[in-house]
């Protein structure tokens, strides 16, 4: 097995990746990222930026972001304390799984990371206090070209497994989805 094991999700790009973890009387050792791995698999993923998020309290939601086109990221999503409920969404108009999500949970023990291509919405909702993520991207990342879904959205209808709170004023403030809204073309 390589150190990195890519498995498929239902929507199309999505990848829950499956770390070959070692364990021994000291700990557990794992390889997060692996650039030769990836490419091996035909997942070429060159790091741009490599960002850290701790959560406080279980419940909050952080999301649902993503950053429109020219300025798209590919995600590779780690967690590395507590557990976490990672959720995407397809905004990608020509895909067969556009505005369909899927959630993974991730736990600090338990070796995976989702790998989320560009033109995915991102968030999650912690699952115990003090959570922590790490988020390698592809790309830099773009204030002026981001964006958001409402988490509470009905026409997505995610059932998040505990009630949403603490959301940020702009995670709050993020629109329903309507006629106008057109995904990211990539």
């Amino acid at each position: 097995m390589s150190e990195l094991t890519l498995h498929a999700l239902k929507l199309e790009g999505l990848f829950l990746i499956q770390q070959k973890v070692f364990c021994d009387d000291r700990g557990r050792f794992a390889r997060l990222f692996c650039q030769t791995s990836l490419t091996a698999q035909g997942r070429p993923f060159a790091i741009r930026q490599i960002n850290h998020s701790r959560t406080a309290e279980q419940g909050s939601v952080r999301g649902l972001h993503y950053q429109h086109a020219g300025f798209a990221e590919s995600k590779l999503i780690t967690c590395v304390r507590g557990a976490v409920w990672d959720v995407v969404v397809d905004l990608r108009p020509q895909s067969p799984t556009y505005l369909q999500w899927h959630a993974e949970e991730l736990r600090a023990d338990d070796g995976r990371s989702l790998l989320i291509p560009a033109g995915f919405a991102h968030g999650f909702q912690s699952l115990t206090d003090d959570s922590e993520v790490l988020y390698l991207t592809d790309a830099d990342y773009a204030p002026a070209h981001e964006a958001g879904l409402s988490v509470n959205d009905p026409a997505l209808a995610i059932p998040w497994p505990l009630p949403v709170k603490n959301l940020s004023a702009k995670d709050a403030s993020h629109p329903l989805l309507d006629d106008t809204f057109r995904g990211v073309e990539l």
